[in-house]
């Protein structure tokens, strides 16, 4: 549950897409940007792809996302995905989570983030990566106070970016 009780978490609709790569393209660089037929592909193999929406927002835009997927197995071309893949045998990844800069510190991250964990279904590992080129020092925090552990880094975009690799137990 969020702490702001007037936000609701639901699963992604197709109406939402729009909105949701909206809020994506306004998150980069930290993280990649999106095109449309790739946020529909989420939609369908996303372990778990929630928005979080207020409660009197009547048009139901989200102000909210997270993309969970199911490791390894996927057939997804992502670097970090691929160096989860090959360390860990049962894991979640977060692909991306994002939530609009003024619905920031509302606890939506965190309740996405939590949402996600209930649906673990016997997975051992919650994964993601954070941005440390360019630095993104929310999120840096943000998984520290989650009670992630680094375990590793790796440069990606041919070493415009670098992320540290982060793993909780579940």
């Amino acid at each position: 549950m969020t702490k702001d009780p007037r936000v609701l978490l639901r699963r992604v609709g197709a109406a939402d897409l729009s909105a949701v790569r909206h809020l994506n393209t306004a998150a980069v660089p930290a993280v990649n940007g999106l095109l449309v037929e790739e946020v529909a592909w989420f939609a369908e193999a996303a372990h778990t792809f929630l928005v979080a929406v207020p409660s009197d927002r009547p048009d139901g835009t989200p102000v909210g996302f997270l993309i969970g997927l199911e490791g390894p197995g996927l057939d997804y071309d992502s670097l970090n995905y691929r160096w989860f893949s090959e360390r860990y045998e049962h894991f979640l990844y977060v692909d991306r989570v994002v939530v609009d800069p003024s619905d920031q510190g509302r606890g939506i991250g965190r309740s996405l983030y939590e949402a996600f964990v209930e649906r673990a279904d016997g997975h051992t590992f919650l994964c993601a990566e954070v941005n440390v080129r360019p630095r993104n020092e929310g999120s840096l925090a943000f998984h520290d106070a989650f009670g992630f552990a680094a375990v590793g880094e790796q440069d990606t975009e041919a070493g415009v970016k670098r992320v540290r690799m982060f793993a909780k137990e579940l």
